[in-house]
């Protein structure tokens, strides 16, 4: 499943970029002599009747390219430079280069607005338990109050609420929010967040604020057993109640699990209600490592009421033409976000552990392939708005790059030197590798370390 849906996430998006590049080609009268699937080796090739272009899949499937007909690249007849493409004007030329990235923005909005019509499954953005000592706390929130707006902006989820507070926290911003408490009441609240570090950022910034979602209470009412687990092999059953550990009162399932995690290899004392009858066991958790640190464990879960966790759930979704703008408008703050994340990084503002390379991505694809289509969709939506960024960037080798020779020459009346493109594109493929390393060397991370 990962590898199948890593595999169609790259085809669409590289096809959809470099048709990009090859429609506005076509548009501008440049021929095109080959459509490349990848780099490398051929491995399968196709040339229509009436058309002129090539159309390959290689090897590498990491990527693709379009070649026109250039004279830098090879002899060209003399009735065919009118299309060879450094014949072309500088405005020609920039608009083949930077079609490719917008293809992708506009992929983007496309798979956006089908979701928005579609509706969007979310989670309502409701307060769980704020620790102390967090800005949360400090902003007076309170566990069950409904985040409405930030900053003016609706948050009908809590994907909405990740977004904003990311951005501002990028900004060194504060968030003005708009509440609504557990008995229906609206209040204002100012959440700080200029005391996140760079490695905050890492990983789940919302807790290190003390925002997390809100869960409902779980009884400590037992459900399913592992076979052969310690909760089994001390006589413990289904619909059983936890009354006691130890002579502790248990309240909530959190509160027995907290007990058992802390007691490896102890003996506890339960006392139990089976049936309307009471009913004294002694459960040994078993010893289990997590995180390098040893817990106990007895394999058991609790018994959820799902009509609880159902009302949690929302699903965003708009009419025709609104969801049309408001696809716009999540590609474009995506896309800025995307863009100071980048910049933070270069500044050391944001650690280099939130690069990601190929592996990471083949995990998401697998992951929101399981999750459903929409999730997919979705995914895919962030990874074409990724793509398209990432080649605007100024880097030789790039179609931002290109760009950035295109405006000198622009400015300067005449095409730059090819000494200063060869040292250029040197440069290009240093700074790319050296991204890709640290990408791939945080994908190899993450699997090893979790």
């Amino acid at each position: 499943m990962t590898l199948l849906a890593f595999i169609v996430a790259i085809v669409i998006l590289v096809v959809f970029h470099e048709l990009g590049h090859y429609w506005v080609a076509r548009l501008c009268n440049v021929k095109v002599l080959r459509f490349s699937l990848g780099f490398g080796k051929v491995i399968y090739s196709k040339r229509f009747a009436s058309g002129e272009t090539e159309w390959v899949v290689s090897m590498i499937p990491l990527g693709g390219y379009v070649k026109m007909l250039d004279e830098r690249e090879g002899e060209v007849l003399t009735e065919e430079l009118p299309r060879a493409f450094n014949r072309q004007s500088v405005l020609k030329r920039m608009a083949i280069v930077v079609a490719g990235p917008v293809a992708n923005l506009l992929l983007a909005i496309v798979f956006y607005w089908a979701l928005f019509i579609y509706g969007v499954p979310g989670v309502k953005p409701i307060l769980g338990a704020v620790p102390q000592q967090t800005a949360a706390a400090s902003a007076q929130l309170r566990a069950q109050e409904t985040i409405i707006s930030i900053n003016g902006q609706a948050t009908p989820s809590w994907q909405e609420v990740r977004w904003m507070l990311l951005d501002l926290v990028l900004q060194h911003s504060e968030a003005s929010l708009e509440l609504k408490t557990a008995e229906g009441v609206s209040v204002f609240r100012v959440l700080e967040m200029n005391g996140l570090s760079a490695s905050d950022l890492d990983g789940d910034f919302l807790k290190k604020l003390g925002l997390q979602p809100y869960q409902p209470p779980i009884s400590p009412v037992i459900d399913k057993l592992i076979e052969g687990g310690a909760a089994q092999r001390a006589g413990l059953q289904a619909n059983d109640k936890i009354l006691r550990v130890n002579d502790q009162a248990i309240a909530v399932w959190d509160d027995f699990v907290e007990v058992v995690r802390g007691n490896p290899s102890v003996a506890l004392k339960l006392e139990v209600e089976r049936a309307g009858r009471g009913l004294a066991l002694t459960v040994t958790p078993d010893v289990v490592n997590d995180a390098d640190k040893k817990i106990g464990r007895i394999g058991a879960a609790p018994k959820i009421n799902r009509a609880d966790y159902e009302a949690l759930l929302t699903e965003v979704h708009y009419p025709p033409l609104v969801a049309l703008s408001e696809a716009t408008k999540k590609t474009w703050e995506t896309s800025v976000v995307s863009l100071k994340m980048m910049w933070k990084m270069v500044l050391g503002e944001v650690s280099l552990k939130n690069l990601s390379g190929p592996i990471t991505i083949a995990d998401y694809a697998g992951q929101s392939a399981q999750i459903g289509f929409g999730a997919y969709i979705s995914f895919l939506a962030l990874i074409s708005i990724s793509l398209g960024v990432l080649n605007l960037l100024p880097i030789p080798l790039l179609d931002g790059g290109h760009l950035l020779y295109y405006a000198v020459e622009l400015l300067k009346g005449s095409p730059v030197s090819d000494r200063l493109w060869e040292v250029g594109q040197n440069v290009g493929i240093a700074l790319l590798v050296t991204m890709m390393a640290f990408a791939l060397y945080n994908d190899i991370s993450r699997l090893i370390l979790g």
